[in-house]
């Protein structure tokens, strides 16, 4: 039953990822939480944010940012990205990853989500069938709320440390 929560992968940063590997096992979307997996809660685009899309863009990927947050949010942070956005998506239900698929043109089979959170993220990937790569938090400081999902995270984290290991 704890395997639900289980990533696919889980990498420190998003901006480790290989995506260039990714293009070759025939990904072609990418969909992206943005606070803690791109940036800190809260901050617009940085140079970092920016050079990884242009450079997702050059090796052909469609990407979609996914967040559960309010549009000027999403708006502000994508001003320098300029990809598809979905905003208020519900994660963990099925519907945003849905919407963002068809907005990008990708189906389960060529999309990967990349999140920070286990039960809005990973979870509502796995939910609809997409590949998810879990990344470690970008800024440790987070709201209440963030901080009590994030000490179960790290139950489920430990046994799926275990079961990587064996």
């Amino acid at each position: 039953m704890i395997q639900q929560f289980y990533p696919d992968e889980w990498l420190d940063s998003a901006y480790v990822i290989d995506y260039e590997q990714l293009y070759k096992e025939g990904y072609r979307g990418l969909i992206f939480d943005i606070d803690n997996t791109l940036v800190p809660h809260g901050a617009p685009a940085d140079e970092r944010a920016i050079a990884l899309f242009k450079r997702l863009r050059e090796i052909g990927f469609s990407c979609c940012l996914l967040s559960n947050n309010k549009e000027p949010r999403v708006k502000m942070f994508n001003e320098k990205i300029g990809v598809s956005y979905i905003f208020k998506a519900g994660k963990p239900g099925k519907n945003g990853y849905e919407q963002a698929m068809r907005k990008i043109g990708t189906n389960k089979k060529t999309t990967v989500f990349i999140g920070d959170q286990l039960f809005t993220d990973v979870w509502g990937a796995k939910r609809v069938g997409i590949r998810n790569i879990l990344v470690k938090p970008i800024n440790p400081k987070e709201e209440i709320q963030i901080v009590l999902k994030r000490r179960l995270e790290w139950i489920i984290l430990y046994f799926y440390k275990k079961t990587m290991k064996k």
